[in-house]
Order: structure tokens, then sequence, then C-alpha cells
């Protein structure tokens, strides 16, 4: 058996190559590569030695010939194919082990030259791991070090089995579509005649074509409703910290809804950077809390809506103990997520077999970890935004009312506008204290969003004098403004921005409420 080692990353290959050795196998390499398993005293043949051909244009042709593709393409079963490489002196290559130049980590750089980029795209590479990869019947092709240890194994087992090697050209194909799609979404990106003359390519946010990829995680029993299919899928390289790394501890499959609800919860609940417990229902926060620890802020998010809290999903921040954990078991819970549990904490939902427990480490930082862009699907076309990350700071209020916020009011105000992103459009949140006392999600009009937040207060048992609110978009009219002040609230916070705004400033200051402006709206639909 012949192998051919070509790699970029050589993470693993000087074992690999031993191991291939070690079995006999004739090791063939190319200048890197070779040099550095000559170096270790392995028995290697340069790629020059096989196609009687040097290494030419600074690389860029040293496996572009019919000897290594003629090795790599040839049907053992076909006899033709056979008596063709016999007649041209070409013998099989059994085994390729190719990883690529790394144009992702290259392009991620600041300041790479447009030159840098294009002298990282592989050709010799690619061209390779088709040959082999389309001859998956013959040749095992391998393009990660983490394939290393199942093909020994099956090799040392005397043979490799029809499903790896299928497997491994599954792999090598993928492998090469997201490379072409990085190298695709980069020089589609750049916009060449603002870029001549500069030191690096200036780049258009959105580039002309959009090669996303994923890889799927698990197929689910169905989608939104029983007659949909679905499937889970993540992105090739996901953020840590992100949902998709989650590792389920105990309870049954994961549904579509309990993904997406669960996302909604432990996006929202990463946002703050105290004790933080986050209840969700249909896509929608339906209670949030900070406290102390876990058991406060559960106990507090809790309160804004226990009916709704039912079935829910909870996303806790910090590290769930014993005690929030009798807690939580008292209702019932779909999904459970933390960054840890304490040994006891797990125990007491031991017998909750069907409470999905999730571990999901809380990253360093989280402002990384989120979607740099949102996608929505339309009918034969998507839709490709910036995701609304935006973070106010209590620098960037605008009051404009008479009145001015207390610092209590400030606290709550922010708290509010914090939760109102997560809740969808049009969104009216009612909170104090560090808890929400209302929320109106979803409605057509802001009127009913703010009356709906009103409702579910009164259902709850809870008051809204002296509260908070926030809304996601600014009130069009005074009759919004006028309801949540009649609920109870104190001060408001709102983008502005409607051709009324004098009108609901006016309303604000004749009620006697303050009212301050963000300047940034939070539509999420």
């Amino acid at each position: 058996m012949n192998a051919l080692l070509s790699v970029s990353d050589k993470t693993g290959i000087v074992e690999f190559a031993q191991a291939l050795h070690a079995l006999g196998i004739k090791l063939i390499s190319t200048g890197g590569t070779a040099k550095l398993l000559a170096d270790k005293g392995l028995p290697v043949t340069e790629v020059a030695e096989v196609t009687h051909f040097p290494e030419m244009l600074d690389g860029r042709v040293k496996t572009l010939h019919p000897k290594v593709h003629g090795g790599l393409l040839a049907r053992r079963d076909v006899p033709e194919h056979m008596a063709a490489l016999k007649d041209h002196n070409i013998d099989t290559i059994d085994i390729l082990v190719v990883n690529l130049y790394p144009f992702e980590a290259t392009v991620a750089k600041p300041g790479c030259t447009l030159e840098d980029a294009i002298e990282n795209i592989d050709i010799g590479g690619p061209a390779m791991v088709r040959s082999a990869a389309k001859n998956w019947q013959d040749v095992a092709v391998i393009t990660d070090a983490s394939q290393y240890p199942a093909v020994l194994a099956g090799l040392k087992a005397g043979k490799l089995s029809d499903a790896l090697r299928f497997e491994l050209s599954v792999a090598a194909f993928n492998r090469i579509s997201q490379y072409d799609g990085a190298i695709s979404n980069y020089l589609s990106s750049i916009d060449f005649e603002k870029s001549v003359g500069q030191p690096s390519p200036v780049r258009a946010e959105y580039p002309a074509q959009s090669n996303a990829q994923y890889t799927k995680l698990q197929d689910l029993r169905y989608g939104e409703n029983p007659h949909q299919s679905a499937a889970f899928y993540s992105d090739i390289q996901p953020a840590p910290g992100s949902l998709v790394t989650a590792t389920q501890l105990q309870g049954k499959e994961l549904s579509y809804n309990n993904i997406a609800d669960a996302d909604a919860a432990w996006e929202c609940v990463k946002s703050f950077d105290v004790p933080a417990c986050v209840i969700v229902k249909h896509a929608n926060p339906c209670g949030v809390a900070v406290g102390a620890d876990a058991l406060q802020a559960y106990s507090k998010a809790f309160q804004t809506d226990p009916t709704s809290a039912f079935g829910g999903i909870i996303a806790f921040n910090r590290e769930v103990d014993q005690a929030a954990a009798e807690a939580v078991s008292k209702q019932f819970v779909e999904v459970l997520m933390a960054p840890s549990y304490t040994p006891e904490a797990l125990a007491v939902f031991k017998s909750k077999v069907n409470v999905r427990v999730l571990q999901i480490a809380m990253p360093a930082d989280v402002a990384a970890t989120r979607n740099a862009f949102d996608i929505k699907r339309i009918g034969s076309g998507l839709l490709l935004q910036t995701a609304d990350n935006h973070v106010l700071t209590t620098a960037d209020l605008k009051v404009v009312t008479v009145r001015q916020p207390t610092p209590q009011q400030l606290d709550d105000l922010m708290f509010a506008w914090k939760v109102a992103q997560f809740v969808k459009s049009n969104a009216i949140v009612f909170c104090k204290d560090g808890m929400t006392m209302g929320v109106g999600a979803g409605q057509m009009s802001r009127l009913d969003s703010a009356r709906i937040a009103s409702i579910k207060a009164g259902h709850a048992n809870l008051t809204l004098q002296g509260t908070a609110v926030a809304s996601d978009a600014f009130f069009p009219f005074r009759d919004g403004l006028d309801v949540v002040v009649d609920a109870g609230a104190t001060c408001v916070i709102q983008p502005g921005g409607s051709m009324r705004d004098q009108e609901v400033i006016d309303a604000a200051n004749e009620r006697g409420v303050v009212m301050v402006y963000s300047g940034v709206r939070h539509f999420r639909h």
C-alpha cells in the first residue's frame, strides 16, 4: 500500500506516519511534510521522485500530475484502469492525507492583504482530495487529524471498511465545500475599485454571494408541529458558550420548539452580569429577574407569570445549587439550562426524568459568542442582517421630560430595556427592583401589548405602582403612554423618533412621569 501525505497543519502527522510505516505502508510526501518526516527518521519518497517532475512556481505546481491523480482515480475493479497504470508505470495511492492551506485563518487576520489571501488558496490539495474522495471504494482520504485513530484502527484490524471509507469521502467533500465557500464569500465581498492602492482590500459587509454551511447535529422527532419534519444544525465552527455546545445531562430528546425557546432564554440570560434567571414560553420571556443567587433570581422571575411559566424553558447564568433546584422542581419544566450544577442539584432532578437538563459553559466574553448576523428565510430567498447586539449604557440615555430619573429608576429602566430587547414586537415590559412585573409581547398594536402586560400583572397579583416601562419602539400617539401610566408606571424608556414625539413628551410631563430616549429601536419578529 502507498500513502501520500501533504499537510499544512502537521498536528499528529509524525505519529500517524510512524504508525503507517510500522504497518508496511510506503510513505510519499511533498515539501515541508516530507522534510519533517525525513527529519524524524522515516523513509519517505518525495512526490517529485514519483512524477519525475520537480515542484515549480514556488510550490504552486507539485501534485497536479497524472502519476498522482492516476494513482488516486484508478478503479481497482476495472481491468482497463489497472492496465493503463501498468502501461504508464503508475503506482496506486491507497491512502491520501491532505489538509488545506489555512485560507480561513489567513483572511481572519487583521490587515490581511489580497496577495496573502490569494497565496493561501490551495489548488493541488483540493484537486487530490476530490480525486481520492471520488474513488472512495479504493482510497481512504483523510482531511483532519481527528480521523487518524479510526483509520489506524481499521488498518490494524486488517481492512478499512466500506462504511469508514465512505464516511471519509463525505467528510472530504464537505471540507472542500466549506473551503470553496469561504473563498467565494471573501472574494465576492471585495470592492476592487475601492481597494486599489490600499494595503488591505476594502470589503463590503455583505458579499455578492452568501455561502452558509452548517453541520447536522441530529434529526428531530418533528418540527414546530407534528406534521413537519426537522433537524438541528450547528455552525461549522460554533462559538463557545452557545446553545449548540450544550451537554445534555438528562432528559429525553430536545424538540424543535425546545431548542428555539432554549436559545431565546440562553441568549437573554447571558446578557446579565449579575445572577439572573430567564423563563421563556413560546419564544418570549415570561419572567426575568436578577438576585443575590440563583434561587432568588428564579423566585422573582417565576412571580411575574406563574401561569405561563408552566412547561417553560428556564435559564440561569450561575451555578444551580440544591435550593434553586428544589424550587424549580416544584414546577413543570421542559428544559433547564445553567453553566453548572452542584451534585445535590442534579440529584433533585434525577427523579424528574422528563426534565431536559443542559449544561453550557458561560463564556468569558459574552459579546464574542453572539451571532454576527441574523438570517430569515423567505420564498426562494433570504434576508440577511447584522444581529441586534446593541448594548445600551446610561450615558446613551436622553432625558426628555421635566422630571429627572432617580438612581433607582435608572436601574429599573436599564433592566427593562435589556429584557425588551428579547421580547417579540410589539413589546411592552413593566419592571421594578430587578424583576419583570408584566410582559406584553407580539401584538399587532402597542396598546394591546401594554394592556396585556397590565392584565398579566393583575393575574399574578403584582402591583405595577412605581414600575419602569420599556417600549421596544416609539409611542406613535400619547394613548400608549397613558395606558402604562394608568397602570402605575412612573418612568418610561423608549427609542423616540415619532412624528408626534412632542405630543408624547407633553403627555409625560402632564402625567408627571419620567421619560428617557434610548435612540435605538429593538423590533424582534
